[in-house]
């Protein structure tokens, strides 16, 4: 059954410039999709924006997917502004993908340049062309894993642009939650023959199985927290020695500054823009995300942000449900008080 929208999307193709010569050869015109809910084309109301991050080896399309069983989030979304279980709001899906699964929303010479292709062009283009609340207090970001991660990398590095976030087991907590799946990515690239083997081997056809896609991960990764001009293609410095396994503290120390809980530790003037942050994980997360979630839920408070920590019944994957719990929460948080219709 194809259930059929009260509101309408919108899909937009913009230049890119920020993306323009990136090292991978990427597209950088770019599509955006974008929900307009019932009613924006009529009368004069300005309506608040959430940008959604999809996680990682998923796309901008993926909220909106169509399923003969289940709405989509964007389709569960409209249902609720029908049902007035959420105010109204604008959904914002930009496309910030590569050729190795995701970008982590990074600035990076290894992949391009996503974080301000977000930020100075996916922004302004949605504030120009719809009817927005074109200021940070009107506008939020939330996703999942590497969306998770991307949202809130955005509040930190990007002050006055977002005043609600939404952490949805987002990676953090990298010396608890990243070291693990690095055995399996050391083996895998070994077993490819290397790392730049294994970069263009896998991009035809994806991962072949469970190491390989912690292998792809980990060259994402890479490439947006240790990128290295002067290394081989795909021009990153892996966090592990191929041969043994054994961390590369030197690395890894990369890694770790990109860490969204190293990152607070240091912005806590940056995070005064924030004004509310919805953090959550599955107590059965198979990269123990609900750890990370927990500090990263203290160390937002200790920077004076007021925060919903959640930990549900589950695990890291099917859990794109929780939007429809977090979503009305963080537009209520944009919702100015008294907002005409």
């Amino acid at each position: 059954m194809h259930f059929r929208l009260h509101g309408r999307l919108v899909e937009s193709r913009l230049p890119g410039r920020c993306l323009e010569g990136n090292a991978l050869g990427d597209p950088a015109e770019r599509d955006v999709l974008v929900y307009l809910p019932p009613g924006h084309d009529e009368g004069t109301r300005r309506y608040p924006t959430v940008m959604l991050l999809p996680g990682f080896a998923a796309t901008h399309r993926s909220m909106v997917a169509w399923s003969p069983w289940k709405r989509s989030t964007v389709e569960v979304f409209d249902d609720q502004i029908a049902r007035g279980e959420t105010a109204p709001a604008i959904l914002v899906m930009p496309d910030a993908t590569t050729r190795f699964g995701g970008s982590q929303f990074l600035d990076s010479p290894a992949t391009g340049n996503y974080q301000s292709y977000l930020v100075d062009e996916v922004v302004p283009h949605v504030d120009a062309t719809f009817r927005t609340i074109a200021e940070a207090s009107g506008r939020g970001v939330a996703g999942r894993s590497s969306g998770g991660f991307g949202a809130l990398r955005l509040a930190t590095d990007r002050p006055g642009t977002f005043a609600a976030i939404g952490a949805h087991a987002a990676d953090a907590s990298f010396d608890v939650t990243m070291r693990p799946m690095l055995t399996h990515a050391a083996i895998a690239i070994g077993r490819a023959g290397g790392l730049e083997a294994f970069a263009r081997r896998v991009v035809d056809g994806g991962p072949r199985d469970a190491m390989e896609f912690d292998a792809i991960f980990t060259l994402a990764a890479s490439c947006a927290y240790a990128p290295d001009g002067d290394a081989p293609y795909p021009h990153c410095a892996l966090p592990f020695d191929v041969r043994t396994g054994r961390i590369d503290e030197g690395a890894f120390a990369r890694w770790r500054a990109h860490d969204p809980l190293e990152r607070i530790a240091v912005s806590h003037e940056a995070l005064r823009s924030l004004r509310y942050a919805i953090v959550d994980a599955g107590d059965r997360d198979e990269h123990g995300l609900q750890l990370a979630a927990r500090e990263v839920a203290e160390a937002l408070r200790a920077a004076n942000v007021e925060v919903e920590h959640d930990e549900f019944e589950g695990g890291h994957r099917g859990t794109a449900w929780r939007y429809a719990l977090t979503l009305p929460k963080l537009v209520a948080a944009l919702t100015p008080e008294g907002a005409a219709p």
